[in-house]
């Protein structure tokens, strides 16, 4: 028995240090992409360099890479960990609540993070008018379904629904109203509230 818990004390350890490694991986990769895009909205996108990224956060650009394969995942770093936040805002609505209205609620998330900026609206604009970060977007999409399709399962699940297709067909499909919403807001010039265009957006797939 005492040798059982040593082992287990010692995968106990192992998991917890491998957590707060992943942690502050996070964390590190938050700042870089924070400061990252600082610099893409006052130079342009195309403009910046990655030593200048570099620079910004007191590391060589060996080490940045480490954390970001390309300057495009720098931009998107931001929103890859915003997805860990709609993911945690799903998990925590209402267990009674429809995976459909559930996901609109999480999402709320990605809208204040845009219109609570002050920089909201130019940094919708550059990552819609560049197009290798269209390109990019596609793959945070990709990232951001990993994390909700889980969630969105489980609440199909609780309701005796099927479950992996219709999960990720919902998923995609509010990611696609999110997206449509955002677009129309930088067309606009932020003239219209963002969340009332995802919400009209939510309202026309289920018309």
């Amino acid at each position: 028995m005492a040798r059982y818990d040593a082992v287990m004390g010692t995968l106990a350890a192992k998991t917890e240090a491998g957590g707060m490694r992943d942690v502050a991986r996070r964390a590190v990769r938050a700042e870089i992409a924070a400061k990252a895009m600082e610099l893409f909205l006052d130079q342009g996108f195309e403009e910046t360099t990655v030593n200048q990224v570099a620079a910004a956060v007191g590391m060589s650009s060996r080490s940045l890479f480490r954390y970001f394969d390309t300057k495009e995942d720098m931009a998107m770093g931001g929103l890859v960990e915003l997805g860990h936040d709609v993911a945690t805002a799903l998990q925590d609505r209402p267990a009674d609540e429809g995976p459909w209205a559930a996901l609109r609620h999480a999402l709320e998330v990605c809208v204040e993070s845009l219109e609570d900026d002050e920089g909201g609206l130019r940094r919708a604009k550059m990552l819609a008018g560049t197009p290798s970060l269209r390109t990019a977007m596609l793959d945070k999409q990709t990232r951001w379904q990993q994390m909700l399709v889980p969630h969105v399962e489980q609440r199909l699940q609780a309701s005796g629904r099927p479950q992996a297709l219709q999960a990720r067909a919902l998923v995609s499909a509010a990611l696609g109203c999110l997206d449509v919403a955002a677009t129309v807001w930088t067309e606009v010039e932020g003239g219209r509230p963002l969340t009332k265009l995802v919400d009209d957006a939510f309202a026309a797939v289920r018309s």
